[in-house]
């Protein structure tokens, strides 16, 4: 999944577009306001959906190598969210989608995506 087809399936605005926005493959979600249980996530190529708009959000993406972040309820990121994303190259978007109707979309597109592969 690219972050063009994310950005479609939840009507997504763009805010920061990192460096790895044209190739980056997504395969999984983790979503939490909880930065501390995102920590534990064993996950690669991965995106971070939360309702939490701070910098934490882009230091703990940095530290598990998350690809991006979806700001679920329609929330934007302060100056200084946006900033920090822009400084580690991490994507980062905006949805007005709740966390449940995030995962619930993207979870069964990513399963779509999974049974058309071999």
């Amino acid at each position: 999944m690219t972050f063009d087809d994310i950005i479609r399936a939840l009507s997504c605005t763009v805010v920061v577009r990192g460096t790895a926005f044209e190739t980056a493959g997504i395969k999984s979600l983790v979503s939490s306001d909880l930065m501390s249980d995102v920590l534990t996530t064993t996950e690669e190529d991965f995106i971070i959906s939360t309702s939490l708009n701070s910098e934490q959000v882009v230091r703990t993406a940095d530290i598990v190598g998350a690809l991006g972040i979806v700001l679920v309820n329609g929330k934007y990121p302060q100056d200084a969210m946006r900033r920090l994303a822009e400084e580690h190259g991490i994507t980062l978007l905006s949805t007005p989608m709740d966390a449940y109707r995030v995962c619930f979309t993207l979870g069964c597109a990513m399963e779509s995506r999974g049974r058309a592969s071999p």
